[in-house]
């Protein structure tokens, strides 16, 4: 049995004030000038070493708060309240939330996943993955825990084409090729962003990220420069240019290729690997209405793993779209019905925002995902999408050390790994590739819905 995989952790402090939820409202009119303000009586000290950063206009009071509401209760003129921070609700949009952005900077700071004491207070269902349930039924077994080392699970995947049988000589040798395969250990590559300041710091940080935590970053071909060939050992090179400067020497140097879908991918899949045999091909496919007959007439002609993208917002192409869940489950079980499911790797991404959303697109038939939006928001990204309209980005991301972004996403990482673990444990479930295509495992509110209201109205 192979070493249990750990993720090591450290803080990684943010290089900015962090956009709390509530604010300190401290009006000055009205004060008594009492002799022994209640400012001075704060155990954390945190209207003394009041600050303003001057880049972001941020206030220090509103981050440096650990909301006790001392001064709140004890101001005799009730000058001091805690209300809603403005900056807190112009973070990100209506999928990137500012309650998920502010979970991922937790994460990244510190490697742990936010729990709350008071339970889950949010809404029973919602668009999405909020739609769905994982299955919780073994977590009254105090043996079914991965995190802290009581049981192995196996988080480890692989991604290529899987032989369906194994032919043999008469001396008992194995004669029928087998297809490469490249195993990972977190079922998580990382992907291209959609948007994201220009230079070399973010995608080596994510290169830098990839090589501590034994999985692969997408890279574009049209990106590479001579510090990003160091990394092709952990890079997927994306062809966005002539596969013909691709040459032999660099090909060797990698695991992973992948390829737009297009007129015939599968013949510049034989290209490259007539020159590198070893070499696993990935097809990116936008993901849309007819993606499930597209993947298996790929898989048909040869495709080694299919890389189905959603939008940032997880929905597929078209007028009516489906979310990645959907359009997964769809294209997980058209395969399967086919016959030809086990021979292929799917990677799903798009629109995975949090933890949770790894479990349960594996539930609904990936074998692993590619994750982008995230990774940047571990480095202090607000979502305001100003470096896509070529505006400064508010904090630096540009001028990131890759290190500390690596050490961020590192953190991310293992916030999520623990998670999966805990899932995973939960479920009764010893390895993530078991968990693959588990919708028996899960609940989704629209299944449900028809259950429960189908015989409504009618008569017997």
């Amino acid at each position: 049995m192979p070493p249990k995989y750990h993720i090591e952790t450290s803080q990684a402090p943010n290089r900015f004030p962090k956009i709390t939820r509530s604010g300190i409202i401290a009006w000055e009119e009205g004060c008594l000038k009492c002799a022994r303000c209640v400012k001075k009586d704060c155990i954390y000290q945190v209207y003394e070493k009041r600050d303003l950063d001057d880049r972001q206009m941020l206030d220090s009071l509103d981050s440096a708060c650990m909301d006790c509401f001392r001064c709140v209760q004890n101001c005799p003129n009730r000058l001091i309240h805690k209300g809603l921070n403005p900056a807190y609700r112009a973070l990100g949009d209506h999928y990137w939330t500012p309650e998920i952005i502010s979970e991922l900077w937790f994460q990244a700071e510190s490697g742990r996943i936010p729990v709350s004491g008071a339970g889950y207070g949010g809404p029973f269902s919602g668009p999405g993955f909020d739609a769905m349930w994982t299955d919780m039924s073994e977590i009254v077994r105090p043996t079914r825990d991965g995190i802290h080392g009581r049981e192995y699970i196996s988080t480890t995947v692989d991604i290529g084409r899987k032989a369906m049988a194994l032919e043999f000589g008469p001396g008992g040798e194995i004669v029928s090729r087998t297809p490469p395969v490249v195993e990972i250990p977190l079922p998580v590559i990382f992907d291209m962003l959609p948007w994201a300041p220009p230079g070399d710091n973010i995608p080596l940080s994510f290169l830098y990220g990839a090589l501590a935590l034994g999985t692969f970053a997408i890279v574009r071909q049209s990106a590479i420069n001579p510090i990003i060939r160091e990394f092709l050992p952990y890079a997927i090179i994306y062809v966005d240019g002539d596969p013909g400067s691709l040459h032999a020497q660099m090909l060797r140097s990698l695991k992973i290729i992948e390829v737009p879908d297009g007129e015939d991918p599968i013949a510049l899949q034989k290209r490259f690997k007539s020159m590198h045999p070893e070499l696993v091909v990935m097809i990116r496919l936008r993901l849309s209405p007819g993606a499930r007959e597209r993947s298996l007439y790929l898989i048909e002609q040869g495709a080694e793993v299919l890389h189905l993208v959603a939008d940032e917002y997880g929905l597929e192409g078209g007028s009516d779209p489906l979310f990645i869940k959907e359009r997964m489950k769809d294209v997980h079980l058209h395969l399967v019905d086919r016959g030809v499911r086990d021979q292929v790797t799917l990677i799903g991404g798009g629109g995975i925002a949090m933890a949770e959303h790894m479990a349960k697109l594996i539930i609904c038939g990936a074998d692993a995902l590619s994750i982008d939006i995230p990774l940047l928001v571990s480095m202090e990204c607000r979502v305001c999408r100003r470096c896509k309209e070529g505006i400064s980005c508010p904090v630096g991301l540009d001028d990131v050390d890759p290190l500390w972004g690596s050490l961020r996403i590192r953190n991310l990482m293992a916030a999520w790994h623990s998670q999966l673990l805990e899932i995973l444990g939960a479920m009764g479930i010893r390895e993530a590739r078991r968990l693959r295509g588990e919708m028996g495992r899960a609940m989704f509110f629209e299944d449900l819905e028809k259950e429960i209201f189908a015989t409504m109205g009618k008569r017997g």
